[in-house]
């Protein structure tokens, strides 16, 4: 195994950078950045029938119009346009978002000046969750090739009648290479973390299942399992049934690693909680990411994507993502969430 130095960050094209061997052997390297964002209750302020969308109307609770849409939209916007951007000026290669309304929020989104130039195309699928939130799978054609996307509902043998959100699965070519994409927002801890755990371990299994399923028909696979998963990655949820690590020495056949386990050990959070901070929005990917050959995309690093601007500054919350609302109360703010994402390389062909 060769060991390599970066030595310079040179941007070629969009995405590639700079680096030299020990042998002295000049080599660039492309990378390319894939997140999710729990984009936090991002409604129109449409009236659907088929839906819970009360509050986010007019006349609802919250009085949604079309100003705080607008204002919703921008803001979203504004830190989409910045995830990633330290490595590729074209952000966000593959974005996976939660709390979405519908296809048509998502479509407002991308449409938004700030990202209209990077021509995301979406993945959507409607979903039976009780409150209309779905899951969602942004992408930039220019990086990543549609081949297939389906969604795998979530039943619960014992209680039938729960409706909750799909689990999207989403297969492209990834400049030159096949990548799955699993997107998920597992069931919540509304109850109590013990009380509800049933819930989410069900929703493990679903993506276990997908998973295995994936690795049967092609044991070297590259899966990328990503979400609010409402559990950290210590959690039963993500150690038994994931089975997601965070030590690559550790990694059993079949294990995954879970590239924010280490954030989540030096207490790096994405959402806050009676000021304590939780680790709910991951990304785990399979074993091929962690090959030392880059003649095909390896992990490379994994941030929580945050900026000053996009935490509270006053009282009792400061420091805690700005919300949209507050203890009631419009705050115009992004999301009680902060966005994730990692970066893969692999060697210019």
């Amino acid at each position: 195994m060769k060991s390599f130095q970066i030595y310079l960050f040179i941007f070629v094209g969009t995405f590639s950078f700079s680096i030299v061997s020990n042998a002295q052997d000049d080599k660039k390297v492309m990378v390319t950045c894939v997140g999710f964002y729990n984009l936090e209750n991002i409604f129109d302020y449409q009236d659907d029938s088929l839906i819970r969308d009360e509050e986010f109307l007019p006349e609802g609770e919250k009085v949604w119009d079309s100003t705080k849409y607008a204002n919703k939209l921008h803001n979203m916007s504004r830190v989409i346009n910045e995830i990633g951007t330290k490595y590729t000026p074209h952000g966000a290669a593959v974005l996976g978002v939660c709390e979405v309304e519908n296809k048509g929020v998502l479509e407002d989104l991308v449409a938004m000046p700030v990202l209209k130039e990077r021509d995301y195309q979406i993945v959507h699928f409607d979903s039976p969750d009780k409150r209309g939130i779905d899951v969602g799978l942004l992408y930039q054609e220019r990086y990543f090739k549609l081949k297939k996307a389906v969604k795998y509902p979530l039943i619960f043998e014992d209680n039938p009648n729960y409706k909750t959100r799909d689990q999207l699965v989403v297969t492209g070519d990834m400049l030159g290479e096949d990548i799955t994409f699993i997107v998920c927002h597992w069931p919540s801890r509304w109850g109590g973390q013990t009380a509800s755990e049933p819930s989410r371990i069900a929703a493990a299994k679903l993506s276990r299942q997908i998973i295995d399923s994936l690795m049967t028909d092609d044991p070297n696979a590259k899966i990328i399992l990503m979400g609010d998963l409402n559990d950290d990655p210590v959690n039963v949820s993500m150690t038994e049934y994931i089975r997601a690590k965070g030590k690559k020495k550790k990694l059993e056949e079949g294990d995954l690693f879970n590239t924010f386990w280490k954030h989540y050990k030096k207490g790096n959070g994405t959402l806050a909680y009676q000021d304590a901070w939780n680790l709910f929005d991951q990304i785990v990917i399979s074993q091929p990411f962690l090959e030392d050959d880059l003649s095909s995309f390896v992990f490379h690093e994994a941030v929580v994507f945050k900026r000053d601007w996009m935490l509270q500054k006053e009282g009792r919350f400061a420091g805690y993502p700005l919300r949209t609302h507050a203890g009631g109360k419009y705050t115009n703010g992004y999301s009680d969430h902060f966005p994730t994402y990692i970066i893969l390389k692999k060697y210019i062909n």
